[in-house]
Order: C-alpha cells, then sequence, then structure tokens
C-alpha cells in the first residue's frame, strides 16, 4: 500500500510534518508503532528517523531518538542548534530529555500521547523552567492525520489479536 496522505501543505511546519508521516508509514507498515519525525536545519530536512523498538529490541529506538542520533552525525555535533524536529506524536519524556539536552530550540507535534506524552498529555517537563535550555513547542500540526495513523494501527493489531485466539 502506498502513501496514504494526499494533501497540498498550507505551510512549512505541515510539509515538514507531512514528511515526518511519510516516516510513521515506514513504521507501520514494518509493524513498528507509527511514529516519525525529521530534523529541519536551515529550511532543509538534514535527518529522519521512524519506530524501529521490535525491529531493534531497543526500548529507546524512538522516532525522535534515532533522528535526532542521526542529525547529530550530519551536522557534526552533538548540539542541535538552529534545528526544528518535527514529530508526528508528542514526545515521551526520555525524548524530551534528548531534545533538551541536544539544544534543539524548536520542536513541532502532531498528535497527543496520553500514556507517554511529555508535553502535558501525561507530564509536561517543557513548562519546567530548564536551567540551560528553553525549547519553543507547537502542538497539534496534522494533528488528525497524525492521530488517525496510530488509532488504524492499533485497531489493526486489535483485530490481528483477535484473529489468532
Amino acid at each position: 500500500m502506498s502513501f496514504p496522505f494526499a494533501m497540498t501543505p498550507q505551510n512549512d511546519d505541515e510539509r515538514f510534518m507531512l514528511e515526518a508521516l511519510k516516516e510513521a508509514w515506514k513504521a507501520f507498515q514494518a509493524d513498528e508503532v507509527p511514529v516519525g519525525a525529521v530534523l529541519v536545519k536551515d529550511g532543509r530536512i538534514v535527518a529522519r528517523g521512524y519506530n524501529q523498538v521490535e525491529m531493534l529490541q531497543d526500548a529507546t529506538a524512538h522516532a525522535e531518538m534515532l533522528c535526532m542520533t542521526a542529525g547529530e552525525a550530519a551536522v557534526e555535533n552533538w548540539r542541535l542548534a538552529q534545528t526544528v524536529l518535527y514529530t508526528t506524536i508528542e514526545p515521551c519524556s526520555m525524548c524530551a530529555g534528548a531534545i533538551f539536552l541536544t539544544r534543539i530550540p524548536k520542536l513541532v507535534w502532531g498528535a497527543p500521547d496520553v500514556r507517554h506524552g511529555a508535553n502535558g498529555s501525561w507530564v509536561d517537563l517543557f513548562a519546567l523552567a530548564h536551567p540551560t535550555h528553553t525549547v519553543e513547542v507547537q502542538s497539534g500540526v496534522l494533528k488528525e492525520l497524525c492521530g488517525g495513523l496510530m488509532k488504524e494501527f492499533f485497531q489493526m493489531q486489535r483485530r490481528k489479536k483477535e484473529s489468532q485466539n
């Protein structure tokens, strides 16, 4: 099946979130929780990532973590200053911590994660005054598409489980 989201983006945030959704689609097709991320610097994507937790058997292999690691290699610096991280789902506390540590100045995310979200859905790490770094956060970009892909994935997983019983 091909990428299911055909739309014309209205602005750069939507354009880059669609790219993150393409990464999430890769995860979906690999039977991974469909989260995708892209890192943008100077208006260009410098890194991409999608969830690979099951494939790598690594609980830290979240889309954002893999994307940030690839971004550090791409810019040859662990400090990801002057970048924007786009992710289809609200980051968890692990990914939020990495966003602070890599000095990403702006985060844009799509749908909330009520179980693990670290921007208000479960806890809000970004609301706390951080001693060395502040992150500008924009949420809800293409929220319905991002959340819809997650919903479809988990419905599909439930159907698979039911058919096995």
